[in-house]
């Protein structure tokens, strides 16, 4: 993706791997942009979604038992 692509993204996902209780729901709701790794922790493939991933990335976050997940907003 371009780097013009990547400004009009919607944020960048955070992340705290300490509190990833590993239940998966963010690979089930982002599977481009979540993985696992070997200890079933939460791994993020692309930090900086498109617009079009948007949806898929709210879904990931609001579905995150543990609230390891959190979209921040860029800065205008």
């Amino acid at each position: 993706m371009t780097s013009a692509g990547r400004a009009s993204g919607i944020g960048e996902i955070g992340v705290e791997r300490d509190r990833c209780v590993g239940a998966g729901q963010c690979v089930l709701a982002a599977s481009a942009l979540f993985d696992q790794d070997e200890e079933g922790l939460v791994l993020v493939l692309d930090e900086r979604p498109s617009v079009s991933q948007a949806d898929a990335v709210h879904e990931a976050v609001r579905a995150c038992p543990s609230g390891a997940l959190v979209l921040r907003r860029p800065e205008s």
